[in-house]
């Protein structure tokens, strides 16, 4: 016999359980997704490594040419340091800046390529899609502090070698390099275009280096320069590199503190664009 009606009522009544099992998962699975996209910029990374050895030239002439000239020259007051100290965190973040600020056009090429659509419809969310850009671009700095560290080795640079430290002058350059990466990211969000994406790099690459303290003291600037390099994220990334390394004077939690800010904000907008990248 069927069922009575009240007992079908109640059977129908019941309330799924579906919706409130499928909202944590994503939350659960993030950590997995996001350690396999890291993986995968690792292991593109192992694959063409000549992209690492050409960007090593750069950091390399900054300190054998400008900075070898300008210590000669005495026109810069470093705090009784020579100039050559002074300036070897500055280019461990120029030199991340330089990786990180046009890491939007390999999004672009992704999605050129298609890859970016199919990315975007597997359960992995967008943040973990522009965290694993980040790491990428991060490790890439990495392997520019280190080849900093050798050359400052060489040409007897006084840095502070104590291995907690220069630890923590690369968890600062990774950061650093987060943020202009993502940055990169949003930027390939509103421009679409790798040839609009170059340009406006372009554009603001040499003024967020130029308005920093990686060359000269802030002192030294020009008022309105000084203002700008107080809300640019590389002044406080110079100024944790240069309390670590060298010891000097440094809020080294306010640095921290705009850095992590600064790329928590970075990952929610170039998380949201990255839907009107893909389209």
């Amino acid at each position: 016999m069927s069922a009575s009606p009240a007992g079908r009522h109640h059977a129908s009544a019941e309330p799924p359980a579906l919706p409130e099992l499928d909202a944590a998962p994503g939350w659960r699975t993030f950590p997995s997704r996001l350690t396999t996209l890291c993986l995968v910029e690792l292991r593109k990374i192992r694959h063409d490594r000549t992209e690492l050895y050409t960007r090593a030239i750069q950091p390399v002439l900054w300190l054998l040419i400008f900075g070898e000239t300008m210590s000669r020259l005495h026109s810069i007051p470093t705090e009784g340091r020579p100039y050559l100290d002074f300036l070897a965190p500055g280019i461990m973040a120029q030199s991340a800046l330089f990786i990180s600020i046009f890491f939007g056009i390999q999004i672009i090429w992704e999605r050129d390529a298609g890859i970016l659509t199919k990315l975007l419809t597997t359960p992995t969310s967008r943040t973990a899609l522009v965290c694993g850009k980040a790491f990428a671009a991060g490790a890439r700095a990495t392997a520019q502090v280190l080849i900093v560290f050798v050359v400052a080795a060489i040409l007897r640079i006084g840095l502070d070698w104590n291995p907690i430290h220069l630890l923590g002058a690369m968890v600062v350059v990774m950061l650093g390099s987060a943020f202009f990466s993502l940055l990169s990211v949003s930027i390939a969000g509103m421009a679409l275009k790798r040839d609009r994406l170059m340009g406006i790099g372009q554009a603001i690459t040499m003024p967020l280096f130029f308005a920093s303290n990686a060359l000269y003291p802030v002192e030294l600037m020009p008022g309105w320069l000084q203002a700008l390099s107080r809300v640019n994220p590389l002044s406080y990334e110079v100024d944790a590199l240069r309390g670590m390394l060298l010891g000097t004077s440094s809020s080294l939690a306010l640095d921290l503190a705009v850095l992590v800010g600064a790329t928590v904000a970075a990952v929610a907008v170039s998380a949201s664009l990255l839907q009107r990248l893909a389209r």
